[in-house]
């Protein structure tokens, strides 16, 4: 059974800024980071559990071509989506 997922406000506005910041260093590369990110996500449909527990009840999705880690949590059969961090933030000093 495919799960819902869902992203929190938090989590699309981290995609618009990092869409937006893309797109200033090269015209078009924001869609290109949205369409990975959407690539990712629709991976949690499927099987969200196949990623493992990683920080206070999260799991994390890695982004392939982008330095960028997801933080979900699966209740039943629903995905929510919390954070989209760039790899180089400190995921420990903010709230999720």
């Amino acid at each position: 059974m495919k799960c819902q997922v869902t992203l929190r406000q938090m989590a699309r506005l981290e995609l618009s800024e990092a869409k937006l910041w893309y797109d200033s260093q090269l015209p078009g590369l924001g869609e290109i980071f949205l369409k990975e990110a959407d690539k990712v996500l629709k991976k949690l449909e499927d099987s969200p559990e196949i990623f493992p527990l990683y920080y206070r009840g999260f799991r994390r999705l890695m982004m392939h071509r982008f330095p960028y880690k997801i933080f979900f949590r699966v209740n039943k059969n629903r995905v929510i989506i919390f954070r989209v961090l760039h790899t180089k933030r400190d995921h420990y000093n903010i709230n999720i």
